[in-house]
């Protein structure tokens, strides 16, 4: 039986004035009473739980005022699943939404405590990877700041990815312990735990009208916990919520094995069961790694649209308004399992009939696909699936069924496009393409760049898209401007509001109006000494983890994002060693003193990423040592990139690197919050920097490379990289010294197959676009000598990345995918 809807309209109790006085109240009293600290003996620690408690208290009202609203009204909830959410730290982030900052600096500052060293002080939530999971972070923000009623979904990693540390220029991956000492801002809601089965096996029942339905009996069963953290909108617009799963065993201790002398194994359930929700993304290279990620992927899509289900059945009832009031959007295929899992629910547990609830889970479901390589499309071993959730491969089986059904009766198709279509892919092992499934179990199907959605119709999902061609829709990415200009460039957004008014504030858009200063001098030269003031603080960052010393005066040339071959850090540095080649051949001429700053994470199981990293630190020890160089060139890596190291990088950045081989990065968001801050883009006409180019104009972005058709071309043609190698003396050069170990004397060997791999086949056209490259960091070189002009292309990026905010994208989203009325900011 449904619960009676619940009445919510109980007042919040008052709150003082954020008063400075009020505040410094408020922090004492959460440092006695729920720190546990007599202010004599506070330590840096101590202050920071107690300033978050007290600014999450004033959080407090507004969630559970944004929770009734959308109680009262019966608006329609949007449900965000993501296994990554790269929040970062979230206290500067509240208290600059709801316009606390500056009572809260000044109370503690009457305490003798400094905010900047507390917010310095609070732990990243290691909760993602990359652009993934900070574009999920964003997409929560900006729901709360347009007023869209929204969960986001996801894992509480209790270790994360892993917390990288470099050991003699590689790569060592170690425990993220962001939890060790507990989260103030999350709340464990106990009410809220789901149970979640695996393995068994499904037996048909008979019910008494004679209806035969399927049920599956699981036979091994653990519990997910919801753990809930306020996500707070600009000016306090609303407070949605961030719900992450925490897996934990039903019996959290077997007494029997115990008591026998068994130890360990008495705690067997509960190593299983936690190991679920330990690290994202376990490394899936071994049989036992795929199956803990594919029990990651089910359990938290399970728990989610258990959750789902309960609210919207305590609210209305019945399941047959479900596409009205719930839209569920799967960020990427890691969720794609929820398909068949709504499936089961609505069939199984609910009763309806297939065809009545295959209507309502493709009405509520929406599917963000972020790229085309085959690789990070996921898909499952048959085996796997039919061992492990045995009754959802019943269901994928159906689904296929009728989907294959209708694309030979009504589309006509051919044995080839058949094949193409199927959620099951009979080559090379039979196995499950978890895309396909997300596709067809949902009504809108989104590519996140123009020129991905457009390549995604030509490839990954051209027939599908033949069958089904009103379902593709484009939405580009975008970034919170709070977190990627106000917050993290507090200088440049003061210098922006005396220039132009506050009103870009809550209308980014507004920052257009930048473009008329743009070649005024005295401002240009404030401009200047903002981006002057952030580099000399990532110099000191610089010096202070990596003990090498860079000049503020230099280019600082900045590329940070995950290590892979397809974002082509390695283009970067074979550039960086002809560059030292030819300063130190050529010791005569100018140069312009650059700083290149490499930061990002490899899968651990990546060895190439994982060579790159080494290569970059090898070439790093030999050019910044090299008296001959004079300072002119630095190569820098930084270890444990994440999202408060970007929010030091961002801000001093001259130079953007988008450089990945044309038509393989779906869209990128750190090229945009590059842009926010002044940063000029040197790139290749791929992902988003394509809208970029437009947004901006051609004559202050720096484009270079093969297009994407003359990439297809090239590899179709299997045209082999030798004669453009032989056709440029300085990348031979450069390739050379780099195989035969002259950055690596203490083994010779070491990138020998990592050089012979752009000489054999060079799949991610680093060699075919080396030459591109050199000229366009030339016209770089050229436009920093030509400081007016460079500053008044800097400035003119602030000014246009207002198509890049992640609330226009939001906004587009409510209205063409998910039927949510957005109010205007």
């Amino acid at each position: 039986m449904p619960q009676k809807p619940i009445v919510y309209d109980a007042p919040t109790p008052e709150r003082p004035a954020a008063s400075v006085e009020a505040i410094q109240g408020e922090i004492l009293e959460r440092l006695i009473y729920s720190v546990g600290k007599d202010p004599i003996v506070a330590r840096p620690h101590d202050w920071l739980a107690a300033t978050i408690l007290a600014v999450r208290d004033r959080v407090m009202d507004l969630w559970m005022e944004s929770s009734r609203e959308t109680w009262r009204t019966s608006n329609k909830r949007v449900y965000y699943l993501s296994l990554e959410f790269l929040i970062g730290r979230l206290m500067r982030d509240a208290m600059s939404n709801v316009g606390l900052i500056e009572p809260v600096r000044d109370a503690l500052r009457n305490l003798n405590v400094d905010l900047g060293d507390l917010i310095n002080l609070e732990p990243d939530a290691a909760l993602g990877n990359g652009g993934l999971g900070r574009l999920a972070a964003c997409f929560l923000e900006s729901m709360s700041s347009v007023k869209i009623p929204a969960y986001g979904y996801g894992i509480r990693y209790v270790h994360g990815l892993f917390r990288q540390e470099m050991s003699e220029g590689w790569q060592v991956e170690l425990p993220e312990e962001w939890l060790a000492h507990g989260n103030p801002w999350e709340f464990e809601r106990r009410e809220s735990a789901y149970e979640i089965g695996f393995g068994g096996h499904v037996e048909p029942v008979t019910d008494p009208d004679g209806t035969v339905r399927q049920e599956w009996r699981p036979n091994d069963h653990l519990l997910a916990v919801a753990f809930d953290t306020p996500i707070v909108g600009w000016r306090g617009a609303r407070v949605n919520t961030l719900r992450l799963w925490s897996a934990q065993p039903i019996d959290p201790i077997l007494l029997d094995k115990f008591n026998s002398g068994d130890h360990i194994g008495a705690l067997e359930e509960s190593a299983r069961a936690e190991a679920i929700t330990r690290v994202l993304y376990p490394a899936d290279s071994t049989a036992a790694g795929q199956e803990l990620r594919l029990r990651q992927e089910f359990f938290f899509s399970s728990a989610s649209l258990q959750d789902i289900v309960r609210r919207h059945l305590q609210q209305y009832g019945d399941l047959g308004s479900l596409p009205d009031k719930v839209a569920i959007q799967l960020n990427d295929t890691h969720p794609a399992i929820s398909i068949a899992e709504l499936m089961r629910i609505l069939v199984d547990d609910n009763g309806l009939k297939w065809a009545d609830a295959w209507k309502l889970t493709r009405g509520t479901f929406g599917y963000t696909n972020h790229t085309l390589l085959p690789e990070a499309l996921e898909s499952w071993p048959v085996a796997l699936l039919e061992r492990l959730l045995p009754r959802h491969m019943q269901i994928i089986y159906q689904i296929n069924a009728d989907v294959l059904a209708e694309a030979r009766q009504r589309a006509k198709f051919n044995d080839g496009q058949i094949a193409s279509v199927s959620l099951i892919d009979e080559a090379g092992g039979r196995r499950v393409r978890m895309g396909q499934l997300a596709f067809v179990g949902s009504h809108s199907i989104n590519g996140v760049s123009a020129l991905h959605t457009e390549l995604m119709k030509q490839t990954v999902f051209s027939d599908l898209h033949k069958l089904y061609p009103d379902r593709i829709n484009n939405k580009t990415n975008g970034i919170t401007p709070r977190r990627w200009l106000m917050q993290c460039n507090p200088g440049l957004t003061k210098l922006i509001g005396d220039r132009i008014g506050q009103g870009f504030l809550d209308d980014i858009d507004l920052l257009q109006g930048l473009k008329a200063h743009a070649e005024d001098p005295g401002f240009q030269e404030q401009f200047a000494g903002v981006k002057k003031a952030n580099k000399q603080r990532l110099a000191k960052l610089i010096k202070d983890r990596t003990n090498i010393t860079v000049s503020p005066d230099a280019l600082f040339d900045v590329q940070i994002k995950r290590i892979h071959e397809y974002k082509r850090q390695l283009l970067n540095v074979i550039q960086a060693v002809a560059a030292y080649d030819e300063i130190r051949a050529h010791p005569e001429r100018d140069y312009v003193p650059r700083v290149k700053i490499f930061a990002g994470k490899a899968a651990p199981g990546y060895w190439n990423a994982k060579l790159i990293i080494k290569l970059i630190n090898d070439v790093a020890k030999v050019i910044n040592h090299d008296p001959a160089v004079r300072g002119l060139l630095k190569v820098v890596f930084l270890p444990n990139y994440n999202v408060s190291l970007a929010e030091v990088i961002v801000p001093a950045a001259d130079l953007s690197e988008q450089i990945s081989t044309a038509g393989m990065e779906a869209s990128g968001t750190g090229n945009m919050k590059f842009m926010a801050n002044g940063a000029i883009t040197i790139g290749t006409m791929d992902g988003a920097n394509v809208e970029m180019h437009k947004e901006v104009g051609a004559d202050n972005i720096v484009i270079f490379g093969l297009s994407t058709a003359e990439v297809n071309e090239q590899r179709a043609k299997g045209i082999a990289p030798a004669a453009a190698i032989e056709a440029s003396p300085r990348l031979k050069e450069a390739l050379d010294s780099i195989a035969s170990g002259v950055f690596s004397p203490d083994d010779p060997n070491r990138y020998r197959d990592l050089i012979g791999g752009l000489r054999d086949h060079d799949w991610f056209m680093v060699a075919r676009d080396f030459d591109a490259y050199v000229a366009a960091q030339a016209e770089v070189d050229a436009l920093w000598n030509d400081k007016k002009r460079w500053n008044a292309i800097a400035i003119r990026n602030t000014a246009s990345v207002g198509f890049f905010s992640s609330d226009r994208t939001i906004r587009q989203y409510a209205k063409e995918i998910w039927g949510v009325t957005a109010t205007p900011a």
